[in-house]
């Protein structure tokens, strides 16, 4: 049987999505608690892996068992054996036709930015910060210059392992929530560290050290050194996949921040 979970977790916490010696991943922590129920050995697959640090609101895996336990069991039961930065939001059964990864057509992200000049106590390890004045027009339309089909090299980690920097970007928005500049993209996938990439060098633009138009110059130069540094991990997350109707997975949605539906 091959189930497939919704999953939530702050990254803050925890070591990334892949397992690694040591443990305290998500993937370690996931798999051990699914085992707890099981009874046997577990291999989660993710729709996107996410780095040390970054969040997810609605991150999709799967994995396969033997073990016929009700739906609850592999919700409510998995949650008790997962540590209070990690749970599953919603569990169901899929096809062996389905894979989180390859089925999925679409990843939502989510960069959340204070800006003002004092750091946050409340929103520390869960949005960034900047403490100079920002020009969202100016990001906004510097981020329209994303759409559509590009090769994204100069937004590009230096270790991605991607077959091809050529991504399509759908969605581009920057928009302020009082002190708060919430940043949306959304793409077939994404390149290793692409969006904290991409917030960076807005960033720049927002500061005024460049025009909008920028942001075009470094796609077309595919340069990364000519970009901005990498934003921090804190106030990214994964708030979405996109698949086809017809695997009919639960959409859990939720305000974040408030008054900011998910995509």
């Amino acid at each position: 049987m091959r189930i497939a979970l919704g999953v939530e977790y702050d990254g803050g916490a925890l070591r990334g999505w892949q397992t690694q010696p040591g443990g305290g991943t998500v993937q370690d922590e996931l798999e051990l608690a699914l085992e707890r129920i099981a009874g046997e050995k577990i291999s989660v697959v993710c729709a996107g892996r996410t780095d040390a640090g970054v969040h997810a609101a609605e991150q999709v895996a799967h994995f396969e068992t033997a073990a016929e336990r009700p739906l609850t069991a592999w919700v409510r039961g998995v949650n008790s054996f997962l540590p209070p930065a990690l749970a599953v939001r919603w569990a169901q059964p899929v096809s062996g036709a389905f894979h989180a990864r390859f089925s999925a057509h679409g990843r939502c992200y989510r960069y959340l930015l204070l800006n003002r000049p004092q750091r946050s106590g409340v929103w520390h390890g869960r949005a960034g910060w900047y403490h100079h004045p920002l020009d969202e027009e100016r990001m906004r339309r510097a981020a329209r210059l994303l759409l559509g089909e590009h090769d994204f090299s100069a937004f590009r980690a230096a270790d991605c392992q991607a077959r091809t920097p050529v991504k399509t970007m759908r969605h581009a928005e920057v928009e302020r929530v009082g002190e708060m500049l919430v940043f949306d993209f959304e793409a077939g996938a994404f390149l290793h560290h692409m969006v904290r990439n991409i917030v960076g060098s807005l960033v720049y633009i927002g500061q005024g050290k460049h025009p909008p138009e920028w942001i075009g110059e470094l796609l077309a130069s595919r340069d990364r050194s000519r970009a901005a540094p990498t934003f921090a991990a804190a106030g990214l997350y994964l708030v979405g996949v996109r698949y086809d109707k017809c695997w009919r997975l639960p959409v859990a949605k939720t305000p974040f921040p408030p008054g900011y539906a998910l995509p």
